[in-house]
């Protein structure tokens, strides 16, 4: 039976993991009866806000946090947890692109947390597929040269992608692109959806394709 590491960075789309996309993922992979394994880096949000009105509020844990997602059943991010999952998935929502990396500040200039970054390239190297949904297929970019990833249909997001040179493919929200080179699933979930119902087709067209690179026929 496959197992899914799920890399979360909070809890909520303005400051952590965006919560219909984590359980939109998590509903396709339970349906598939696959194992998750939920992980975060043990780290600092780098921005943590009020969703009452948008207040910044004084920092929070990313795995703590994480945890509120996973219920509880999450471990640290370690590049051991790479020895026991066949597939990492990665749900959007702002703590992708400011506490997992900084593409949200710096763009096309960014960096992945070290933790991150060294998870996956080295997933990357082991030949284990990554799907990503929404705006972490930036991180990924950082992560792995030369990706082929979506984004949804946003130019200036593309452009940045283009600039840490990867390729950008336009999708609609329900719609994935697999770079099968390199093993890579995404996803534009929110970037483009509407609403949950596009968020989950497009959850489960990735998982769907993260089986097909798992066990190829």
């Amino acid at each position: 039976m496959p197992r899914i590491a799920m890399l979360l960075s909070g809890c909520g789309n303005l400051d952590g993991s965006e919560i219909h996309e984590s359980v939109s993922a998590i509903i396709a992979i339970d349906q598939k009866g696959w194992d998750i394994v939920f992980t975060a880096p043990d780290i600092s949000q780098r921005k943590t806000v009020s969703y009452l009105n948008g207040q910044e509020l004084p920092s929070r844990n990313a795995m703590q946090e994480s945890a509120r997602i996973a219920r509880g059943r999450i471990e640290p991010l370690r590049e051991r947890l790479l020895n026991d999952i066949d597939a990492i998935v990665i749900p959007g929502g702002l703590g992708a692109a400011l506490t997992l990396c900084d593409f949200a500040v710096e763009g096309a200039a960014c960096n992945a947390h070290p933790e991150v970054d060294l998870f996956l390239k080295s997933a990357h190297k082991r030949g284990i597929p990554i799907g990503a949904m929404c705006i972490a297929p930036t991180l990924v970019a950082r992560c792995i040269p030369g990706a082929t990833v979506t984004v949804g249909t946003n130019p200036g997001t593309a452009e940045k992608i283009r600039d840490m040179g990867c390729e950008h493919v336009d999708c609609l929200a329900e719609q994935v692109h697999i770079d099968r080179g390199n093993r890579i699933v995404t996803t534009p979930a929110y970037m483009t959806a509407s609403g949950p119902a596009q968020v989950l087709e497009g959850a489960i067209r990735m998982i769907n394709a993260l089986e097909e690179l798992i066990s190829p026929s």
